[in-house]
């Protein structure tokens, strides 16, 4: 029946092996994304190994829970998961929640922070120059000293124009569309998966609570079993 200790026992394991495989996927992507000079950036890469990480840890513990029915690991499992679901659940909240003047402010600022190379890499690739219209970011005060030059960018943007002050377009406009869909897609993933956690602390809560059929208490005899 489903509901009962076969039940929510297997559907906990279902759901730790798909979060195994998630945390499989997102090591893969982090590796390849390094290998393949996708994301040269070495926190990113990081950063991305270290969910694939925690996940496939955290799901380990939940299935070695889930096959021993340990009171202990189910535990500690929930409570982890518990908490799992407040981070991720507020973090995915406030992407959806970011209007586009914010989201122009967390990139202007990105931009200032990220390293030299990587901002030289956005500019050939999108064939833009600076964050802005004015080249540097326009909130701070003193431009950095590593801002690359655009001067190869500039000769392929202007290389058919006629004008003296030919420029490329700044990449901050080139980026919004890609910043916003990055916003809504970490926060619409992020609410999804959110919601799988909560449904993980609801099946282990009763898969704990639930007496294994396997290990039923003896009967006590009575003096007059004896009697048949």
């Amino acid at each position: 029946m489903c509901g009962g200790f076969t039940c929510s026992k297997n559907a906990l394991i279902a759901l730790n092996i798909l979060y195994v495989m998630i945390g499989f996927l997102l090591i893969g992507v982090g590796v390849y994304a390094r290998a393949a000079s996708i994301v040269t950036n070495l926190p990113i890469v990081g950063g991305i190994l270290a969910c694939g990480v925690i996940l496939i840890c955290i799901s380990m513990l939940g299935l070695a829970g889930a096959v021993k029915h340990h009171q202990v690991m189910l535990f500690f499992y929930m409570i982890i998961l518990f908490m799992l679901f407040l981070i991720q659940f507020s973090i995915a909240s406030s992407c959806l929640a970011v209007n586009s003047e914010q989201q122009q402010q967390f990139a202007e600022q990105g931009w200032m922070t990220v390293p030299t190379d990587l901002r030289k890499q956005v500019q050939d690739s999108l064939k833009c120059c600076g964050f802005n219209a004015t080249g540097p970011s326009t909130t701070s005060v003193v431009p950095p000293p590593d801002e690359p030059s655009c001067e190869l960018i500039n000769q392929h943007c202007c290389a058919h124009s006629t004008q003296a002050d030919c420029r490329c377009e700044p990449c901050g406009p080139l980026l919004e569309d890609k910043i916003d869909y990055a916003f809504k897609l970490c926060g619409g993933l992020g609410i999804f998966f959110s919601f799988t956690e909560v449904l993980a602390v609801f099946l282990a809560r009763r898969y704990r609570n639930q007496h294994d059929p396997c290990y039923l208490p003896a009967r006590a005899v009575f003096p007059r079993d004896y009697l048949y």
